[in-house]
């Protein structure tokens, strides 16, 4: 486990980008966090570092937004609004988290028995105490 530190959105997205350099077909990487705490900027930085030049946007009313035109496919899931787990089913998620590309799940812990045991784990914790900007960064799962 790694434990990291950002104090601005640039920071935050700059180490979304470290982690899309660094992928590979069939990583999945999960975010979770609350509401607003930067798991949308830090998708954004990886896809960036993929050379997905279009928007990247939580996509919290589909479920699913897929990007292709990077180094790698990135498949971005928020499961915040899933009714029921059969949905994922419905989607084919398999298809998409044992694929080719870079899968990233943002409120991961709601399907937690669908995640792969090699998932790459990461925590967004604010601390307004720390600032309105501090991010409190846990990472599971890298590779050794």
């Amino acid at each position: 486990m790694r434990i990291l530190e950002t104090n601005s959105e640039k920071e935050t997205f700059s180490l979304g980008e470290y982690f899309g350099r660094t992928a590979r077909p069939g990583r999945v990487i999960t975010l979770d966090g609350d509401l607003g705490c930067g798991k949308t900027v830090f998708t954004k930085g990886l896809a960036h570092a993929l050379g997905i030049e279009e928007p990247v946007t939580s996509p919290t009313f589909t479920i699913l937004s897929v990007y292709e035109e990077g180094r790698l496919p990135l498949y971005h899931f928020d499961v915040y609004r899933i009714g029921d787990i059969e949905e994922m089913y419905e989607i084919g998620y398999e298809e998409y988290f044992f694929g080719n590309g870079v899968t990233v799940v943002e409120w991961s812990d709601l399907v937690e028995e669908l995640i792969p045991a090699d998932a790459l784990r990461i925590r967004i914790e604010k601390d307004a105490d720390r600032g309105f900007d501090y991010r409190r960064i846990t990472v599971e799962g890298e590779d050794e």
